[in-house]
């Protein structure tokens, strides 16, 4: 179990905000943080902690700027989401990122485009593709939503679905959409889901605000999935240590 850290960039800031809350017209994004630092300053952290596989996240225009600065102050140790398509991948990787992260892009009109799928994987190849499976439940399910998680799309995620998902990625990301920003606890049932259907690198988001949280998601997934904390770290304006996030989840490596 590794800690994978974020950089979430809104209007060109780093920021925490409640991710069910974007995409509507007639809705206030709810921001829970807005950091006086920008995200070389994170990046810059991450890399002196020896974090790898951190994740910025574009969320909205106007952020790709900050977005590659975080890239070429560490480069090879984060990944980059958020409008990515087959056009513009091999920027993100040529300017610093270990991978691309794409969801909406890939399922397109509620269903995954294979044509897209495989275009990302000509553009910059399996090794450098993460795939995000936003996830949110729906007649006892788990389907994948999309376009800043306002939509259903009909894949639903499974033990037959992952298998097939994961022969184009290197890796899955897999945020629990109706918990993710809110501190409010993970969705236990999808960490123990996710441990036993998973057979490459995958990193839940969603929910963990607490030593205690941390530790009841490694008892979950048995030590098998990457977990990724935002709005409780301290850093992003919450109560729960981002030093000992690092010293728990970096003594577990050494125990194991």
């Amino acid at each position: 179990m590794e800690f994978r850290p974020c950089i979430d960039l809104h209007d060109g800031k780093v920021k925490q905000i409640v991710g069910s809350t974007l995409g509507y017209k007639n809705k206030s994004v709810v921001e829970n943080f807005i950091s006086e630092h920008d995200s070389a300053y994170f990046a810059t952290m991450f890399k002196k902690d020896g974090l790898t596989g951190g994740h910025v996240i574009m969320l909205g225009s106007g952020n790709e700027e900050a977005a590659i600065l975080a890239l070429q102050t560490y480069p090879g140790g984060l990944q980059v989401g958020g409008g990515i398509n087959a056009e513009n991948a091999k920027r993100f990787i040529d300017a610093g990122a270990s991978h691309i992260i794409v969801t909406s892009y890939i399922f397109h009109d509620g269903q995954l485009d294979m044509e897209r799928l495989n275009n990302l994987v000509s553009a910059v190849g399996k090794a450098h593709i993460v795939i995000d499976l936003s996830c949110r439940k729906r007649d006892n399910k788990w389907y994948v939503v999309t376009d800043k998680w306002t939509k259903f799309s009909d894949f639903e995620v499974n033990e037959e679905t992952i298998p097939f998902i994961e022969q184009y990625c290197d890796e899955l990301l897999i945020h629990a959409v109706d918990v993710e920003g809110k501190r409010s606890g993970m969705q236990e049932e999808l960490v123990r889901d996710l441990a036993k259907w998973t057979s490459i690198p995958t990193t839940y988001a969603g929910g963990v605000r607490s030593l205690e949280d941390l530790k009841k998601f490694e008892q979950l997934s048995d030590g098998k999935l990457h977990v990724t904390i935002g709005s409780a770290l301290d850093i992003f304006g919450g109560d729960l240590p981002y030093t000992d996030v690092i010293s728990y989840c970096t003594n577990k490596a050494y125990d194991e």
